[in-house]
């Protein structure tokens, strides 16, 4: 029988869809979302799990995949392009950007695995949206302008900026809050043009910036939460980096304990 000090000196194992979009494509969003996916991996293992990357031969959720997913620790859900909306319901718009079969049958099959399974789960950017369409939510699929920005885009050039930065208030008590050391307040980097539409059922809000846009989801029932913004963005302080990712991989060490 394994001592408490050697369980704790192990990795927990935390599986990552991998991205199938190509930074060669002429939208620059497509290169940013490759590279945020290379700073999660990083900062997973600098957290002191273990990253396993999930690639497309793991779309079958009665086989390869369920068998993946049963020696995992917990699944973190990376951003990039948008979902297809007919996932939710609705045809796309002009608006829509870098829409990937293949990634969405990935994400999905990896997101409601993870569910079936029980293990610990934490969404970021399309991960929170697509954690909100699997409880059966909606999207908007283009933001209207409002007093907060959301997207890192120059309007007038359609370039991305570094990223557009705002405070967002969360709940006390929340999983959110828990990983940033239950802070009620985080100045976080923003880079998206969809949001949360409705709230899939089962989930509640944890934080919404000013203008109502909803910035964290969780479900009350088990660890599954979601967070709108990017904490592996490189311009942040890389201990602030490193938090909410270190206090994850402690959630998944505390409920489902290695070794």
């Amino acid at each position: 029988m394994q001592t408490s000090e050697q369980q704790s000196s192990l990795r927990p194992r935390i599986g990552i869809p991998v991205r199938l979009s190509s930074s060669e494509s002429a939208d620059p969003r497509v290169g940013e979302a490759n590279e945020l996916f290379d700073f999660i991996v990083e900062l997973v293992r600098d957290a002191g799990a273990e990253p396993v990357l999930l690639d497309a031969s793991f779309t079958d959720e009665a086989g390869p995949l369920a068998a993946e997913l049963r020696s995992l620790n917990g699944v973190l859900l990376p951003g990039g392009g948008d979902l297809d909306p007919r996932l939710y319901g609705e045809e796309a718009t002009e608006a829509c950007c870098d829409v990937n079969p293949d990634q969405d049958r990935l994400d999905l099959a990896v997101a409601r695995g993870s569910l079936d399974a029980g293990l610990p789960t934490l969404g970021i950017c399309r991960g929170h949206q697509l954690l909100n369409v699997v409880y059966g939510g909606t999207l908007i699929q283009d933001m209207h302008p409002s007093l907060v920005e959301h997207s890192g885009l120059t309007p007038a050039e359609g370039e991305l900026s570094a990223w557009a930065w705002h405070d967002v208030e969360l709940s006390p008590d929340s999983k959110v809050a828990g990983l940033y050391g239950s802070r009620t307040s985080v100045r976080i980097a923003s880079g998206h043009h969809q949001a949360v539409a409705r709230v899939g059922d089962g989930l509640v809000v944890t934080a919404v910036a000013d203008d109502g846009t909803v910035e964290a989801l969780e479900d009350p029932q088990r660890w599954v939460a979601s967070v709108q913004w990017h904490p592996e963005a490189s311009q942040l302080p890389d201990e602030e980096r490193l938090a909410p990712f270190k206090a994850f991989v402690e959630v998944c060490r505390a409920l489902r304990p290695v070794g």
